[in-house]
């Protein structure tokens, strides 16, 4: 294999996201045949030793991984975590743990479906908004929010000084259990992309704070038969439709800028062969020629 972009190459080993791999590269912790790697570095995991953390990478192997898990609420979607709670790791047998990473991440009160993978690049295309994977949304909210507040929600709203993407809301149905009540009214949200506790964060603005929230579909992938805190392998099928699906980014929208309207030319007097009146007459208005006739009547 000829040498790549090391993002992408280690990306495609399981280290990490595309993003995650460049972070670490501009933090010191790659090297390249003993010298620190930095952004936009090529390398051949066959010809070259490429360590991450001190700890050499292997080339990728040819069979990859790809497993949906539906994450209960009260673990993180994460590898490990420092403050010691349960992750989605746990939710798997130890040998199939190697090498995974979760693509996105759902916060730790937040349901629903989760893939893992040790293949960073279907990861970036999934998880990236710029290639498009919409993440579907079941949201339990206190209260009914009116259609004007949702309105605005739809359009985006600034979280950390930056618009999010528009969002597709749309009623859903009640899922009625012991402890709900009228007081609760179940929406689906569509997202483009996935800030941080964006969807609490939005409804918490209008006076309707989430109660409940689960993440029901990642772009064309559903599974409303998989328990909670249940995983199965992705069919081939699956993992190729998301490929499918995510394989080209959208492109980049240019800000198009207003056009200014062209000044308007001044307009020029009416020369006038006849001399202004004198002073203490009345001008008179000018007349068309005596021989037109009005056809005003036909």
């Amino acid at each position: 294999m000829s040498a790549e972009r090391l993002q992408k190459v280690l990306a495609r080993a399981g280290v990490a996201s595309r993003r995650k791999v460049e972070e670490m590269i501009q933090q010191g912790r790659v090297t390249i045949d003993g010298r620190l790697a930095v952004v936009g570095d090529k390398a051949d995991l066959d010809q070259q030793t490429v360590k991450v953390d001190g700890k050499r990478i292997a080339p990728a192997k040819k069979e990859r991984t790809y497993l949906l898990v539906n994450k209960p609420a009260g673990c993180v979607s994460t590898v490990s975590d420092p403050e010691g709670r349960a992750t989605v790791m746990d939710l798997l047998p130890q040998r199939m743990r190697h090498g995974l990473v979760p693509v996105g991440r759902l916060d730790y009160a937040t349901e629903g479906l989760l893939i893992l993978t040790d293949d960073g690049d279907f990861a970036h295309h999934v998880a990236h908004p710029r290639f498009g994977c919409r993440k579907t949304y079941e949201v339990k909210v206190k209260g009914r929010p009116p259609a004007t507040a949702l309105d605005k929600l739809r359009d985006g709203i600034f979280l950390d000084g930056k618009r999010t993407a528009p969002a597709r809301i749309s009623a859903g149905k009640e899922h009625r259990g012991p402890r709900d009540s009228q007081e609760n009214s179940w929406w689906v949200v569509i997202l483009s992309e996935g800030r941080s506790r964006q969807i609490r964060e939005m409804f918490r603005r209008i006076g309707h704070p989430v109660a409940r929230l689960r993440r029901v579909a990642i772009g064309s992938l559903i599974d409303p038969s998989l328990p909670r805190g249940g995983w199965r392998e992705l069919l081939p099928a699956e993992v190729e439709e998301l490929r499918r699906r995510t394989a080209k980014g959208k492109p980049k929208e240019k800000a198009s800028k207003p056009k200014r309207p062209k000044p308007a030319k001044p307009s020029r007097p009416e020369r006038s062969n006849k001399k202004a009146p004198a002073a203490g007459k009345k001008s008179q208005h000018r007349r068309g020629p005596k021989s037109a006739k009005n056809n005003h009547g036909r």
